[in-house]
């Protein structure tokens, strides 16, 4: 690639189950690892020795995951529909999870790129987050085990992750099929409004 990325440190990881074709539970992947400083190598090398290697099925999941149909085999053109679809449906619902969060007042999410999660800040009442301080729990996850006893809505506070101080997230999956994201998400929205005259 030439200067400047061509001395850069780079990583780059595929996974069965976390791909774009999302095997879940087919544990199986790789990584790819450019111009690693040596010493970080060394940690590296050492660390992944001592795992396991995935089952027999992952790793048949991984060697179908990297080899797949050329053209002129028979699956070929079956295979190229369903990448296109797949990739197709997980733009749509990247972009209506997107949108509808920052429809919700309050809210602010970036553009879902490369993942198949949402990372959504939200700001809450002051009344909602000394509410969450009486019980004893972060704001966030106030917020989500709320979200989850009235909606059945199940998401994870971003307190889980670390954020800076007196911000709040909180992580959510891009991968129901987009009618029952839609209705997710709009009960979602619903939601959000009852808790914010909650806590007004």
């Amino acid at each position: 690639m030439g200067e400047p990325y061509s001395n850069m440190e780079l990583a780059s990881f595929m996974s069965c189950s976390k791909g774009y074709m999302g095997e879940c539970g087919l544990r199986g992947g790789y990584a790819e690892v450019i111009n690693m400083d040596p010493k970080v190598k060394a940690m590296y090398l050492k660390a992944i020795s001592a795992m396991l290697c995935p089952t027999v099925l992952g790793q048949a999941c991984l060697d179908t995951v990297m080899n797949v149909p050329t053209k002129g085999e028979p699956s070929y053109d079956l295979y190229i529909k369903e990448k296109t679809d797949v990739l197709s449906s997980l733009k749509l619902r990247a972009k209506m999870v997107a949108e509808t969060f920052n429809s919700i007042e309050g809210f602010s999410c970036n553009p879902v790129q490369g993942a198949m999660y949402a990372f959504p800040q939200m700001k809450l009442p002051p009344k909602a987050i000394e509410a969450a301080k009486k019980a004893g729990k972060e704001p966030d996850a106030f917020y989500a085990f709320e979200l989850l006893e009235a909606t059945g809505i199940c998401i994870v506070p971003g307190s889980g992750f670390g954020q800076q101080p007196g911000t709040y997230h909180f992580r959510t999956t891009i991968l129901p099929q987009p009618d029952k994201l839609k209705a997710m998400l709009d009960k979602f929205a619903e939601f959000h409004a009852i808790f914010l005259q909650k806590y007004k």
